[in-house]
């Protein structure tokens, strides 16, 4: 006898569809709140084009897990400034609502309602150990939601670009740099 998915409740299609339905509805609520509430302010940081104050936190915590390995410890400071520049300079450049997506899943991640729930990282991002971020950044990679998934694969791409393309990261990859024109 072949044992099928469809017996099994934790595995059915209908029960991860109905799952994958509420995650979505609840994160949109989140964001929705978040906006509604003023929680979601569009108005950057100081010195900054698009990233404002609420993102910065969660970004100077993850910023160094995603760099672990590429950087020298005594220059980390330096290329999580960087690549908070960096980032901030691809941000002012994306189009409206590209920008508006990807505030909105910076606001899912900043907000304490929706942070421990969808990160497993319950206290503030300034107190996350670089455990518990490698462990978050996992949980998304490999989730069954899709939405998590895509979150991950945002953030990846989005500090990777803005590392990648800083100067000072050429070497580490034996990247010479653009030839001389």
């Amino acid at each position: 006898m072949n044992p099928s998915l469809s017996g099994t409740p934790a595995l059915s299609r209908r029960g991860l569809l109905k799952f994958s339905l509420g995650a979505s509805a609840f994160l949109a609520t989140a964001g929705l709140g978040a906006s509604l509430s003023g929680c979601s302010s569009s108005i950057a940081a100081s010195g900054f084009a698009a990233l404002r104050n609420t993102d910065l936190p969660f970004l100077r915590a993850l910023i160094p897990v995603m760099l672990d390995g590429a950087v020298a410890v005594e220059h980390l400071p330096d290329a999580i400034d960087g690549t908070l520049k960096s980032l901030d300079y691809n941000l002012a450049h994306l189009s409206p609502e590209m920008l508006k997506l990807t505030r909105q899943l910076f606001d899912v991640l900043g907000m304490a309602v929706t942070r421990g729930p969808l990160t497993g990282i319950w206290g503030s991002w300034e107190n996350a150990g670089a455990e518990n971020i490698r462990h978050f950044l996992e949980r998304w990679e490999n989730s069954s939601l899709s939405l998590l998934r895509m979150g991950h694969n945002s953030l990846l791409q989005l500090v990777m670009m803005a590392w990648y393309g800083r100067k000072e990261s050429w070497a580490h990859c034996g990247y010479p740099g653009p030839p001389a024109v």
